[in-house]
């Protein structure tokens, strides 16, 4: 098993209205995260808490990627203009499609021009 410090994390400023310090996060355990008064409490509060996760995971036998393998769902969220939003639902409509299906034919198509 490799040790909890192989794995990425992401050390974010936390804004006054969020009681300052600073936040920890990792890429491939989403929702497995601490905070800190300082960069530093903030890592060691996190192995804290990525060792009580990847016990959770194992007791409860949980696929656990290796390091840097991150599991992405295919799953995002965007907020997007109100006129740009009934544009999308009216061309999805026409064309019998989910929205989410025209907007992820539009996505693959303009990632498949850059290939």
């Amino acid at each position: 098993m490799p040790a909890l410090t192989d794995y990425p994390f992401e050390i974010h400023p936390l804004s006054g209205e969020d009681g300052g310090g600073y936040l920890i996060t990792f890429p491939d355990f989403p929702g497995c995260m601490s905070d800190g008064e300082t960069t530093q409490e903030a890592i060691e509060n996190g192995m804290d808490a990525l060792k009580a996760f990847l016990a959770v995971k194992n007791r409860h036998r949980d696929f656990i990627p290796k390091p840097g393998e991150k599991i992405y769902s295919g799953r995002f969220v965007t907020r997007v203009p109100k006129t740009l939003h009934a544009r999308l639902a009216i061309r999805a409509k026409n064309e019998g499609v989910s929205m989410n299906a025209l907007v992820a034919t539009f996505l693959a198509e303009k990632a498949g021009e850059s290939s």
